[in-house]
This record gives C-alpha cells, sequence and structure tokens, in this order.
C-alpha cells in the first residue's frame, strides 16, 4: 500500500505561495516606505519649525520603521518554514547570472 496522494495539493501550494511573496510582501514593503517617506517629509520639511509636527513625523517614521522590521521578519519566517520543508514553488531555484 501506498501513502496519501497529496500532488494535486502542489497549484494551491504554489498560489499561496505566490500570493505571499509575489503580491503581499511587495505590497507591505511599499506601504511601510511610503510611510516612512510621509514620516520624514513630515519631520523635516512641514514640521521644521513647529515641534509637535515634528513629534507627529517621528512617530510616523517609527511605525514605519515597525513596519519594515514585522515585514521582513514574517517574510523570512516564511522563507525559513519553506526550506525546512523543501517547500520552494516552481521546483529548484533558479541559476545565478553569470558574465
Amino acid at each position: 500500500m501506498g501513502g496519501i496522494n497529496t500532488s494535486y495539493l502542489d497549484s494551491y501550494k504554489n498560489s499561496i505561495l505566490y500570493i505571499i511573496n509575489g503580491l503581499l510582501a511587495p505590497v507591505l514593503l511599499a506601504v511601510a516606505f511610503i510611510t516612512f517617506l510621509w514620516g520624514v517629509y513630515k519631520y523635516f520639511i512641514l514640521g521644521a519649525d513647529n515641534e509637535t509636527e515634528r513629534r507627529a513625523g517621528k512617530q510616523v517614521v517609527l511605525w514605519g520603521l515597525i513596519g519594515f522590521v514585522v515585514i521582513f521578519s514574517v517574510w523570512g519566517l516564511v522563507g525559513l518554514v519553506m526550506s525546512t520543508f523543501n517547500l520552494s514553488p516552481g521546483g529548484s531555484a533558479p541559476a545565478y547570472p553569470t558574465l
């Protein structure tokens, strides 16, 4: 007797991994980067002479950096789980570019 055939789950696995790595992570990184840039703008340009605006800009920069840390941590954990359980979308890794 053989084991359970799970080959039909490969397409679902690849779709979920593509959504996380191909769509969700880059969009969240873009949002965190825009948040960070908005905070820098509020701190240096918009609130250059107003201390309350500078404090608000500092908070936005802090939240942008926290977003970066959280996103990269989750992305790293997804990569760790993928490599631990030998889950790779599309098979093996692509070849390194050469000159």
